[in-house]
């Protein structure tokens, strides 16, 4: 998945540290990311930057103690092989180190653009300088980065598993249910809502997989597996979906992305190795998915 990228090592704790002239930098225009994308994702250092270190740059977090920052300002004319991708362009590109980099980095460019003034009073924001928020100076709100909880679901029924296509989306690729936490809910409920909502489906068991940032977004993704509890019979939610279809698990698709949980919970089945076909004695204890 896009934030397994071991063996680099990826630290996000807050920090004052000053921009070096090999730190990289995250530029935009717009939603657009400041990159040469010749060979892969090459990011340009605070060297190369209009005024360098001088320019307003915010430290956002570290890969193996190279320092990326944001800068806060629109970002400089394409230079020496650099101009401005999309996201949608370069998650599709690698190294993955490099493309988590820049996931996380754009939602914290869309959160420092989008939190200059308070929801509460209107007053201008200003930094924290002891932890990552926006602090109100005038009536005290304090602000944090946007998170947004939401599940991912593999409804199982024996030997099938349930994909289904968003509607209004040019998407061809197949996904599973999902869906946000409402104020006031639990995960578990959550999971068992939207199943019932878009498909119209009841559940039994559930099982938690795994977690994703998936920052693209701004969303912490859960991943569940959970079996079919009554009748198999799919009742869309239209403005929701397109398809629902049952799948045998050795007519699944496999053009699933590589880098989303969505993806790597539709192969674990295909392979066999959810917690429902596996014996039980065997599933780990712990939140993670299967080895």
């Amino acid at each position: 998945m896009v934030q397994d990228i071991f063996p680099h090592v990826f630290r996000n704790e807050f920090s004052r540290r000053p921009p070096a002239d090999d730190d990289a930098v995250l530029a935009y225009r717009g939603e657009a990311l400041l990159m040469d994308a010749a060979d892969g994702i090459r990011l340009p250092r605070v060297a190369q930057l209009p005024g360098g270190a001088a320019a307003p740059l915010q430290y956002l977090f570290s890969e193996d103690g190279r320092g990326y920052y944001l800068l806060e300002a629109e970002g400089p004319e394409p230079f020496g092989g650099f101009g401005y991708v999309d996201s949608r362009t370069y998650r599709a590109m690698g190294p993955q180190e490099l493309l988590f980099a820049c996931a996380v980095g754009e939602t914290l460019h869309r959160w420092y653009r989008d939190t200059r003034f308070c929801g509460r009073c209107g007053a201008a924001m200003a930094k924290s300088g002891t932890e990552r928020a926006m602090v109100c100076p005038a009536c005290g709100s304090t602000v944090y980065p946007k998170i947004c909880p939401a599940v991912i679901v593999a409804v199982c029924d024996g030997d099938r598993l349930l994909l289904t296509k968003y509607a209004g989306r040019v998407t061809r690729q197949y996904a599973l249910v999902a869906g946000y936490a409402e104020i006031g809910e639990s995960i578990e409920d959550t999971v068992r809502r939207e199943v019932r909502e878009e498909v119209g489906l009841e559940l039994g068991e559930l099982r938690f997989y795994k977690s994703q940032p998936w920052a693209f977004t701004d969303t912490l993704l859960m991943g569940f597996y959970a079996r079919l509890r009554g009748s198999d019979a799919i009742r869309l939610q239209e403005e929701e979906l397109s398809v629902g279809r049952w799948f045998r698990r050795d007519e699944l698709p496999d053009d699933h992305s590589a880098i989303s949980l969505t993806g790597e919970m539709i192969e674990t089945f295909r392979l066999g190795r959810d917690p429902f076909s596996r014996p039980a004695e065997k599933i780990p204890l712990h939140a993670g998915g299967p080895a």
